[in-house]
């Protein structure tokens, strides 16, 4: 048996780096790229969001801590819908905001809790084909379903526990092409995968250090039907079918080696086959560009 953070015959996804982006971050969280190539950076303690274009040079930003329209508390998540619409889960303030593709302020939603914790949104996803807005409530250990037009609350998907559609503080999530949700359970160390409808579909992952394992899982992406988990302990990002079987992992092209990330975070793949990963405590995000899998 060996570690997932060692190559011993394990299959390697090979990516090629292409650059780094760092811009004063203190701990960012999450990152996003609109369709037009434009990246999105959470700059959580720093409380901006940071614009670079696509090669990786610094555009603008914005945001300032407080709790006024437009302000943060910690942000975590972000998703950008088609229209370069940015949502951003905006921890500390128990709300997520809306703005347009220039940083102006649009709407907020604040989330409702369940009147025990206080909510704590981590996340958030857009399904425009269905008109809602999916939200992460880490504290209530819930998904919160939102009308993306009028922002009324539809539904909430799962609660506090450790069976199926049952949640440990999930943090980071994403939607497949089906419009399938894939949750990062984090204290139940796993991966759950939920219908549209916020009904069970699968489990991927489960607690331990070797390959199809998780220690501490927190963000995922998804691209040609394999499921990309980043797990910030283990400094490793592993790749899945989307059925739960374990594929391989991502490496270095020219060594062949496993390639380990400082504090992996949010992760995002864009229509170009890049891979952008948070490396949180190294206040960086790197990309790469996905190659061949080797099997």
């Amino acid at each position: 048996m060996y570690p997932i953070n060692s190559a011993h015959g394990i299959s390697i996804t090979p990516v090629k780096h292409l650059f780094t982006l760092s811009h004063d971050f203190s701990q960012p969280s999450d990152v996003a790229v609109s369709e037009n190539g434009r990246i999105y950076v959470v700059d959580g303690v720093n409380n901006k969001i940071k614009v670079f274009n696509s090669s990786g040079v610094f555009q603008s930003s914005f945001g300032q801590k407080g709790s006024s329209n437009g302000h943060f508390h910690f942000p975590l998540g972000i998703a950008v819908d088609n229209n370069d619409r940015i949502y951003i889960a905006d921890s500390g303030n128990h709300r997520v905001q809306i703005f347009g593709p220039s940083g102006a302020f649009i709407a907020k939603i604040t989330l409702p809790g369940d009147g025990n914790s206080p909510p704590d949104p981590t996340d958030v996803a857009v399904d425009e084909t269905r008109n809602r807005l999916y939200i992460v409530d880490n504290n209530n250990h819930w998904i919160l379903a939102y009308n993306l037009t009028t922002l009324e609350l539809l539904d909430t998907y799962g609660s506090a526990g450790m069976e199926k559609r049952e949640f440990r503080y999930p943090f980071l999530m994403t939607l497949d092409h089906e419009k399938y949700l894939y949750i990062v359970d984090v204290v139940n160390t796993r991966l759950q995968v939920l219908n549209p409808e916020g009904l069970f579909v699968n489990i991927i992952g489960g607690w331990g250090v070797e390959k199809g394992e998780f220690f501490r899982p927190k963000g995922v992406a998804i691209d040609n039907n394999l499921v990309y988990v980043s797990d910030s302990y283990m400094g490793v990002i592993q790749v899945f079918r989307k059925t739960g079987e374990f594929h391989s992992v991502i490496g270095n092209t020219a060594s062949g080696e496993i390639q380990k990330f400082t504090t992996p975070t949010g992760i995002f793949i864009d229509h170009r086959k890049r891979l952008y990963v948070v490396e949180m405590f190294a206040d960086q995000v790197s990309v790469y560009e996905l190659q061949e899998s080797k099997e």
